[in-house]
């Protein structure tokens, strides 16, 4: 899925993502503008396929999850649901990344709508930009449903518990500029800028080391919840393997001859 040569605002192009390469940054647009980019089983496979690709390949370090024609994603695609469609992927949940757990970090670049599904996948990131006019909210409740994907317990881990609250029980969104205001969002651009402010964050990251950065996420990841004395010993064998890599011996030895870092991956 190596495809430099994507353009992602190329319209033309029917595939439900595509992805493209900045660097070390992985771009995965979701293109399905006819339908407000919601989600289906060809998406939820294409971005499954994506974070493996991301995942096993060394020299990507980053990726950043948008969406085409100024919208993030409206959510699951209710037309395929109701012609009996699940836009889940085994072991990978809804929209292919909801229960996978992707080692490369992940940035959210939101333009127009995140709602439902959709801010369930953002949430699924580790990072989130979003325009300042844009709408993020889980409104599953005014459908007699629940945001099943996530959005129940994460969106408390990232905003106060009584304001994930209000907006999950009334179903009502709030924008961009509120988002990071909460911290939901880690910078709230000018419309039609979170891309190129995601870029930007991606490519700071993407100067550490692959694996330090992996080691980052899996252990916020793999202590939520613990005890100080539980998430040390979650992390202890997490960092000693760190200690002993190829890209450990470099970072101290680039330190040392005041040189940039050649990162490896082992």
């Amino acid at each position: 899925m190596n495809s430099t040569d994507v353009n992602p605002t190329d319209t033309t192009d029917d595939r439900p993502l595509l992805v493209t390469e900045h660097g070390a940054v992985m771009v995965m647009t979701i293109n399905r503008p006819h339908a407000r980019n919601a989600i289906d089983l060809g998406l939820a496979t294409a971005l499954a396929e994506a974070t493996t690709e991301l995942d096993a390949r060394p020299d990507l370090r980053v990726g950043v999850l948008t969406g085409s024609a100024g919208v993030f994603s409206a959510g699951m695609d209710l037309k395929a649901f109701a012609a009996g469609q699940t836009p889940t992927v085994p072991g990978r949940g809804f929209g292919g990344l909801v229960e996978a757990e992707v080692a490369t970090p992940l940035i959210a670049a939101i333009e127009g709508y995140a709602l439902g599904g959709g801010l369930e996948l953002a949430l699924a990131c580790d990072l989130v930009v979003t325009a300042r006019d844009a709408r993020l909210g889980l409104p599953e409740v005014t459908r007699g449903l629940v945001a099943g994907a996530g959005g129940v317990f994460r969106l408390p881990r990232r905003i106060p518990r009584a304001l994930a609250l209000q907006m999950m029980l009334t179903g009502e969104p709030i924008d961009g500029a509120r988002a990071a205001e909460l911290g939901l969002a880690v910078e709230a651009t000018e419309p039609g800028q979170s891309l190129e402010a995601a870029l930007d964050l991606a490519e700071r990251i993407a100067t550490s080391a692959p694996l330090a950065l992996a080691a980052v996420t899996r252990i916020l990841r793999e202590t939520e919840g613990l005890s100080d004395a539980e998430a040390f010993a979650v992390q202890r064998p997490i960092i000693a393997s760190l200690k002993d890599s190829a890209d450990a011996a470099e970072g101290a030895r680039a330190f040392a001859e005041k040189r940039p870092p050649q990162w490896t991956g082992r």
